[in-house]
């Protein structure tokens, strides 16, 4: 099976060698996604509720370049750098996938590149594709 990178235009530039998703047989692996501004290239900063915000906008952005949506994700992983700030982070999870419950595991770590506070990444199941 190749594994394909997958154009994604409308995603955030990525910070080294790496794609921003690639199509596996039925699948698209997003790579985490942290709160970079896409049309600026740096680190949006304020509140952990900003930060989830653009990290949850740029997996929506990479998705809709692969021709998906939440809706398509089977599983994510969120790493946070302060597993205090892990309700504000599940609420707005919540609100961005709505009824759609893929599987998920969150990760507390140490730090994230660019001093981010968040990463989410994801796999979609994309059958035919």
């Amino acid at each position: 099976m190749p594994v394909e990178p997958v154009p994604t235009p409308h995603g955030p530039p990525v910070a080294g060698p790496y794609s921003a998703a690639v199509r596996a047989g039925d699948w698209v692996i997003v790579s985490g996604q942290i709160p970079i501004d896409p049309t600026t290239g740096t680190l949006v900063e304020g509140a952990i509720e900003t930060e989830v915000a653009q990290s949850l906008a740029n997996l929506a952005a990479v998705l809709d370049d692969c021709g998906l949506g939440f809706g398509d994700v089977a599983k994510t992983t969120i790493y946070v750098t302060n597993l205090a700030e892990f309700p504000t982070v599940n609420e707005a999870y919540g609100r961005a996938f709505g009824e759609h419950r893929p599987a998920r595991a969150t990760v507390g770590v140490a730090s994230l590149p660019l001093g981010a506070r968040v990463e989410i990444e994801a796999w979609a199941f994309a059958p035919g594709s």
